[in-house]
């Protein structure tokens, strides 16, 4: 559905040095970047999509988060729900929901919230039953 999704950081080195462990719990890997320049994108492979990006803003404004905004991530299983929560903490982001079911959303949604180092919202959530 989608070709990429790009959040804003303030601090590239810091941002890379978050989601390079981050998102490798998912199987994506960083596949192009330049940090002068303050941006970096992953993917499962060279040239795949879905791309995940972080950049500094084109307009050299300060980055801000989206109020109502959430990137959600898809898990292959509730343990790399729990691992990607995890990871985060560990690295710099911030607890916005433990992982659990959330069954108001439906019977086998059991997802994990946090913000990364800048403040944007992530989600990282599986949909199948145990």
């Amino acid at each position: 559905m989608f070709s990429h999704v790009t959040l804003g950081t303030n601090d590239i080195r810091r941002a890379v040095g978050f989601y390079d462990p981050l998102l490798a719990a998912l199987g994506l890997a960083r596949q192009e970047a330049d940090l002068d320049h303050g941006y970096a994108g992953y993917a499962a492979a060279p040239e795949a999509t879905p791309q995940f990006w972080i950049t500094a803003p084109l307009d050299r404004q300060p980055a801000t988060v989206g109020n109502g905004v959430t990137i959600a991530f898809e898990a292959k299983d509730r343990a790399t729900v729990d691992r990607f929560h995890a990871i985060a903490l560990a690295h710099g982001g911030t607890d916005e929901g433990a992982p659990g079911l959330r069954p108001h959303y439906h019977p086998d949604y059991y997802g994990a919230y946090l913000r990364d180092p800048d403040g944007n919202k992530l989600c990282c959530v599986c949909h199948r039953p145990e």
